[in-house]
């Protein structure tokens, strides 16, 4: 299987050695350091081990699963180990997703600098794949699982369980036929391109086949009149079709001919279908795309509770890799509890539990490596303080030296503001949120009697030469409060006023009651609330939390009897307007699906923009009784086919899936509903539905969609496949659904068509796995359309 990667995979010296094999200690934990023997195949793009040189190999990694490479010394497992290992010949591989890193400790430096080298020119040349590449590398790794023997070629047996693990249930006999078809050397086995050619004949899109052939003359291409001719009718491309057609001819016709003469042949249209282009995800909506000037309270950020943990509330591990993982995915809230620690040095930990601990400056070091890498809009540091007076001081000292000029330690121009500034505003700034001795005007006025003080005595000192020598004895006299000695008699505060003074537009606050917060706090003050409080507020005063939230900012955490860090259903906060809904972003599931669904929008920044109804302080919006003025749209979704679905369980060889597509909606109560279509038997890759499914929905502007596959299973709940989760406001939409693509005609779907209606949409939805990992190529291929107006109204 070489071949399908030869030539296009980088070679040098550091891979080569790699394909080579190499022994190197294996670190799961202080008492778990075993050696192992780690190879990297010949494909270039799997890693095996084994316990020993020439020992039974097992796969570890495809280098598609690897997001980095880090040095021993930024691995905390590798650091608590120094003394046994050397930490200059280890290293560290970081996967996407929650899956764990991989320490790995070489027997020399020139060893580990192999590995780490090499593992990250294959990690780039990964990155920068094109779709045919990543096809090809897909079917490299399919080659590997299913190349038993490991002699680069795979017998009719090799196959038929090849078959089975890729959910295909294939008559054997015909399977034979294909076999034979495709063993163009006659050797009896399928190298290389012979497997592709298998593959392909597996593959046939005969639903995407028709519809080439419902606007193609002669069945063999589209000529670029005939492709506009789609893009207007069936993807709703407008005036913009003729233009679009030639760059979407050039980006995906694989023919050099083709493209000279502006025509699309069948695999082309295939390749934009299964595109971004052709994805349920409008591509505009990928990019920064809304308005980043408004104040911080008219924004839902991306928050994360107990950021530290990357386990359960009572005995996990506390880490920093939880910033690391929390910062990278976008989060631009994370919270730190902090406590007292041994040698005057504040740990972070949550509190009255068995959960590790950590220093406070290792996390404030982490947050500043990270906090821009993903998103430059501003970092909040949700500080839970616990600590002693003189502890708020090294925590002070930390946040001030550490940080450096990416702490806000005032306001942005030195005055007064009248509402929060913008994300655009505080690009690059991390912010600290938390308790204050003093209001904000009360800091700024002593500032400018500060800086009064200091000019005055500067005057004094130009004309009384012994004051100088007075004030370099004494220091203490340049403060104003050494006349007040009142003031210099009292205890000290619980709160330090030097981690007092760096909180400047995140003042926390106790909620009361929504009057309380309209009469007596500032609009730089924010509250912090529990589930099961928000939830209720919603309930009794779901207007008011509305009203509140378009002037101040609202912080939500789980409920404290969620020790297994699972976490709660974030929609019905931000249909109140909620900005920061704090999630255990650890725990993969329904819930994260939801949340990583709103933030993939606008860039992934970490900052969506709420509808404007939720940033008026006098909007009449009720989240749980919304009334009218709003657009009711109806959504009709074909689901049509399925490609290459994945077993949830690799293990069980024999099993093939029986999938299933749901379509949920989560939105404002009314709006929250499933439907789902029926199962396909024994077919995971390539199940064919027809199937329409038809939603109302009053609040569109708040839903999100999510589509998940299940394995269907009448004894117990459905197994997940897959999942895709898009806000309805980023969907590519057509308008009405057509009747099976089997039994339907070009002609016949424009005589179905409502005359008021928008043209139908064909949209490729790309599933992603329980941790949002890419599932590439595993898709369903649906037709989207939306229309104004509910079902059965006149207008």
């Amino acid at each position: 299987m070489v071949s399908l990667m030869q030539g296009r995979l980088p070679i040098n010296q550091d891979l080569l050695l790699m394909q080579k094999g190499m022994l190197m200690r294996k670190v799961r934990s202080k008492s778990w350091k075993k050696l192992r023997y780690f190879r990297l195949q010949d494909d270039g793009m799997t890693v095996w081990h084994a316990r020993q040189a020439g020992g039974t190999a097992k796969p570890t990694f495809s280098i598609s699963d690897v997001e980095t490479v880090r040095e021993g010394h930024e691995s905390e497992l590798l650091r608590s180990l120094a003394e046994e290992l050397p930490l200059e010949q280890g290293f560290t591989i970081v996967f996407h997703g929650r899956r764990s890193n991989l320490d790995l400790v070489a027997n020399s430096v020139e060893e580990a600098k192999i590995w780490m080298q090499g593992l990250q020119v294959l990690v780039d040349f990964v990155t920068g794949m094109d779709e045919q590449e990543r096809l090809d590398q897909w079917l490299s790794d399919w080659f590997q699982r299913g190349d038993r023997n490991q002699d680069g070629r795979m017998s009719f047996h090799e196959v038929q369980r090849l078959l089975h693990l890729m959910n295909v249930e294939m008559d054997q006999e015909y399977a034979f036929q294909l076999f034979q078809a495709a063993d163009t050397s006659e050797s009896g086995t399928l190298e290389g391109k012979e497997f592709v050619e298998f593959y392909q004949a597996l593959t046939k899109r005969t639903e995407v086949q028709e519809l080439f052939e419902n606007f193609s003359a002669d069945g063999q291409k589209l000529t670029l009149l005939e492709f506009v001719d789609f893009l207007q009718e069936e993807q709703k491309e407008g005036e913009r079709a003729s233009d679009l057609a030639l760059e979407l001819i050039d980006r995906y016709e694989p023919s050099d001919s083709g493209k000279l003469r502006h025509v699309l042949s069948m695999d082309g249209f295939l390749s934009y279908l299964c595109s971004k282009d052709g994805d349920i995800f409008n591509p505009t909506c990928l990019p920064i795309y809304q308005d980043m000037t408004q104040p911080l309270n008219h924004y839902y950020i991306n928050s994360s509770h107990n950021t530290y943990l990357v386990g359960d509330q009572l005995c996990g591990q506390s880490s920093v890799e939880g910033y690391i993982r929390a910062l990278k995915r976008g989060c631009r809230c994370v919270e730190v509890d902090i406590w007292d620690g041994p040698s005057g040095e504040p740990i972070v930990y949550h509190g009255h539990t068995l959960t590790s601990r950590i220093p406070f400056k290792d996390v404030v070091a982490t947050v500043a490596q990270y906090a821009f890498q993903t998103s430059d809009y501003p970092v909040i540091l949700s500080l839970e303080t616990h600590c002693s007076w003189e502890q708020q001081q090294v925590m002070a000292c930390h946040l001030t030296e550490i940080l450096g000029e990416q702490l806000l330690s005032t306001t942005l121009d030195g005055l007064l503001p009248t509402q929060l500034p913008s994300p655009e505003e505080l690009r690059g700034k991390i912010l600290v949120k938390g308790k204050k001795l003093r209001t904000l005007e009360e800091d700024l006025e002593e500032e400018e009697e500060e800086e009064e003080l200091e000019s005055e005595l500067e005057r004094e000192q130009e004309a009384d030469p012994e004051l100088e020598a007075q004030l370099e004895s004494e220091p203490q006299a340049l403060s104003p409060r050494s006349k007040d000695k009142k003031k210099e008699k009292r205890s000290k505060p619980i709160l330090c006023p030097s981690l007092s003074a760096l909180v400047v537009y995140l003042k926390s606050v106790s909620f009361h009651s929504f009057t309380h917060s309209r009469e007596h706090y500032r609009f730089y003050e924010t509250s912090s609330f529990s589930e099961t409080k928000a939830r209720s507020l919603i309930k009794e005063a779901g207007n008011e939390f509305v009203q509140h939230n378009a002037w101040q900012l609202s912080r939500v955490y789980p409920s404290g009897l969620r020790t297994d860090s699972s976490n709660y259903n974030p929609q019905e906060l931000w249909n109140a307007g909620c900005q920061m809904v704090a999630m255990n972003v650890q725990t993969a599931g329904l819930e994260m699906d939801i949340y990583d669904g709103l933030f993939r929008q606008n860039g992934a920044c970490g900052y969506v923009l709420k509808p404007d109804f939720l940033r008026d302080v006098q909007s009449s919006f009720h989240p749980e009784r919304p009334i009218s003025p709003f657009k009711a749209q109806t959504l009709l979704i074909q689901v049509i086919s399925g490609q290459q679905l994945p077993k949830e369980d690799m293990s069980k060889e024999r099993s093939i899936v029986d999938p299933l597509v749901r379509v949920e909606i989560f939105g404002i109560r009314p709006d929250t509903t499933r439907q789902e279509t029926s199962y396909v038997e024994n077919n995971g890759f390539n199940p064919y539905w027809g199937q329409t499914l038809s939603f109302r929905v009053l609040v569109p502007e708040l839903a999100l969609l999510r589509f998940v596959v299940k394995d269907y299973n009448w004894k117990s709940r459905h197994d997940f496949i897959g999942q895709y989760t898009v806000p309805w406001t980023c969907m590519q939409q057509g308008g009405p659904v057509l009747q099976p693509l089997a039994t339907t005609t070009r002609a016949l779907a424009v005589l179905l068509m409502p005359p008021s209606c928008p043209s139908p949409g064909y949209r490729h939805i790309h599933l992603l796995s329980k941790d949002g990992i890419s599932l590439h190529p595993a898709s369903i291929f649906v037709h989207i359309s939306i229309r104004e107006g509910l079902e059965g109204d006149e207008s």
